[in-house]
């Protein structure tokens, strides 16, 4: 059962990655049409176009993990 406490589960395991993944962030939005979403008011947007970009974000990094693994870049 998840542990619903008033912590942040999806921190950073590697901080040194957070400006990359908040750049890949700001990148997915603007494909998806969300322009200037770093300024956006996200308890504003609906729960589909939040969960869109992390859903293609997590989808994004899937791919390059299996690429490096595989031995492709």
């Amino acid at each position: 059962m998840a542990n619903n406490n008033s912590s942040n589960n999806n921190r950073i395991v590697v901080p040194a990655a957070r400006q990359a993944l908040d750049q890949m962030k700001l990148e997915i939005a603007n494909e998806l049409g969300l322009a200037n979403y770093n300024n956006i008011d996200k308890g504003n947007l609906p729960s589909r176009q939040n969960g869109y970009v992390g859903g293609y974000m997590t989808k994004r990094l899937v791919e390059q993990a299996q690429n490096q693994l595989s031995g492709r870049s």
